[in-house]
């Protein structure tokens, strides 16, 4: 499904989500006589709510995240496009969501209780008094069924979870959260500051948030639900603009994911590294990840102050540190991207097959190399293994095949000797 076909699916439940959540607030103002700090509430409920369901939409989004392959731990899950099956069901959470999620899911916790600190703080206690909070439940409440049912009926009854990535699938919130932010700290200033009671040296939370009128509240109401429409055709806009060749887009379109070709012959033979290769990183893989090197910085210049202030232990156990994380960071990432690798070849190409997912992960052609070279480190002179490396043309892509004991049918399949042997 093209980005013009989802839009048009998708816009009317997301519209119709936005309606129902304006709506609640025109009636909660029209017949229960909401006042401007309760109105400020239900926006900052609002936007948790749609924080809620922005991320949850986001851990069960189709398509993979998109990272630099090179960046360490969360490139190697970049590079494994598999997800984790929910039983019973046709949804997955793809492994390139999980740190989009560790992300952004504190980000928009941050954003939430500062927005409520800068505007019902600057209200007070007047925000939720007497019949208001009964009130103010219940709209809450058919907030979150009408972004729920939206959520269901699109992203999962449609299948609009197969068209989004974590990224896009939580991009949304972030305009609607500026929309709800900004209008509900206007909201908050004019009750707190239109009380002329009040005077300038006190604190203008001793406003009376009663002051601002219907007709005021109506009109606040009215233009938030216009930035909301606002939001809700951007998409359209990108959409229309795309199809006559005008860029208006305003996201990104999600990786899809091409599929890997496994077929191979039916003789093909399998290479896999020893347990011990497996658990041990290469030097050419340290060397990879230099950023790590600054991690350990930080902890050996604290040691080297502790020892010139002559506290050994200090001193010591920080260089622990210094030496023990880059090491353990290279090494997760390492077994991230090779521990349950096997590499399945015949005589025309290479496929790299994830045992643990039972997913294919890459496939190289005979013809596609630009670059063969064969590695060894200290660790592989002991285990008697070799890396191979291939270089990908038009690309500053490698494909590393670390610590394999029998490297000759790997090298069969470009039907040329490496360029060399680098020894470390």
């Amino acid at each position: 499904m093209s980005l013009i076909d989802r839009v048009r699916d998708g816009a009317t439940p997301e519209a119709s989500a936005v309606l129902v959540a304006n709506l609640v607030t025109l009636v909660g103002v029209l017949v229960f006589e909401w006042n401007a700090a309760t109105l400020v509430a239900i926006y900052w409920f609002e936007l948790a709510v749609l924080s809620f369901w922005a991320v949850f939409r986001a851990v069960f989004a189709g398509r993979p995240s998109e990272f630099d392959s090179e960046m360490l731990i969360v490139g190697a899950l970049a590079d494994r496009p598999t997800a984790i099956p929910i039983p019973f069901t046709g949804v997955g959470i793809q492994v390139s969501t999980l740190p989009v999620i560790a992300l952004l899911a504190p980000m928009l916790a941050v954003v939430w209780f500062v927005a409520g600190t800068l505007t019902v703080g600057v209200v007070g206690s007047g925000a939720l008094e007497g019949d208001a909070i009964d009130t103010v439940t219940l709209a809450v409440f058919a907030i979150f069924l009408g972004e729920g049912g939206r959520t269901a009926l699109e992203y999962f009854y449609r299948q609009g979870y197969r068209e989004h990535s974590a990224q896009t699938a939580i991009h949304g919130v972030f305009w609607r959260g500026a929309v709800l932010f900004f209008v509900g700290l206007f909201c908050s200033f004019f009750a707190a500051v239109a009380d002329p009671s009040v005077a300038s040296d006190e604190p203008i939370s001793d406003a009376d948030p009663t002051i601002a009128s219907a007709l005021l509240l109506v009109g606040i109401v009215l233009a938030k639900f216009g930035f909301d429409l606002v939001g809700v055709s951007r998409d359209r806009l990108a959409a229309f603009g795309e199809s006559i060749g005008v860029d208006l887009e305003s996201t990104v379109e999600p990786p899809a994911g091409e599929a890997v070709d496994t077929s191979l012959a039916a003789d093909h033979r399998r290479a896999r590294p020893p347990v011990s290769g497996r658990l041990l990183a290469t030097t050419s893989h340290a060397k990879r990840h230099p950023t790590t090197l600054f991690v350990g910085a930080f902890p050996a210049v604290f040691a080297l102050l502790f020892a010139v202030g002559g506290v050994w232990s200090g001193a010591v156990g920080l260089v622990i540190v210094a030496v023990a994380v880059p090491l353990v960071l290279v090494h997760v990432d390492y077994w991230l991207r090779y521990m349950g690798i096997e590499y399945r070849v015949d005589d025309d190409a290479i496929v790299a097959y994830d045992r643990l997912f039972r997913t294919p992960l890459w496939r190289v052609e005979a013809w596609d190399e630009s670059g063969l070279r064969v590695e060894r480190d200290r660790i592989d002179h002991r285990l008697e293994t070799s890396t191979v490396v291939v270089e990908l043309p038009d690309s500053d892509r490698h494909l590393w095949l670390p610590r394999l004991r029998e490297v000759e049918p790997v090298l069969e399949v470009f039907e040329r000797q490496p360029d060399g042997v680098d020894f470390d």
